[in-house]
């Protein structure tokens, strides 16, 4: 045994061995989570009723695509940094600038503290505007 390896002076922290990878499931839930916390966005994804009613269906099937939680979020997971999607609904009368703005500040917040990757960009598109008549429920699938 050498002196280092007996003094370990050469090795390495316990928290530097070993490397952690996350998921795009992940990042895409946690994004997911804090788009919706934001007032005035409605829903994530499509805000037509039957491509939601698909996506319900997709999601209650095994092996799925996506949660409900990260429906409209598409993530790029490298190892230091991360690209976001997202595809939200937004309330009739808000401003969609802003809504955007607080979506993206949110976002970068709770993903870069919660996962510690470097989120270079999110990319929103806005699919819908909820108005204040429309029903929210969504049509029953005729599958079950």
């Amino acid at each position: 045994m050498t002196e280092s390896a007996a003094t370990g002076s050469t090795a390495k922290p316990p928290a530097d061995r070993g490397r952690t990878s996350i998921a795009d499931g992940v990042v895409e839930k946690i994004a997911g989570l804090a788009a919706r916390e934001v007032v005035g966005v409605h829903a994530m994804g499509s805000g037509s009723g039957l491509s939601r009613t698909f996506g319900a269906v997709r999601d209650r099937v095994p092996g799925g695509a996506k949660s409900t939680v990260s429906r409209g979020v598409k993530a790029e997971v490298g190892e230091v940094q991360t690209a976001l999607d997202l595809e939200i609904v937004v309330d009739y009368g808000v401003s969609i600038r802003d809504v955007a703005r607080a979506v993206r500040e949110n976002v970068v917040s709770a993903v870069e503290r919660m996962t510690g990757l470097e989120v270079v960009e999110v990319n929103i598109a806005v699919s819908d505007v909820k108005l204040p008549d429309e029903d929210d429920e969504e049509p029953e699938s005729r599958l079950q």
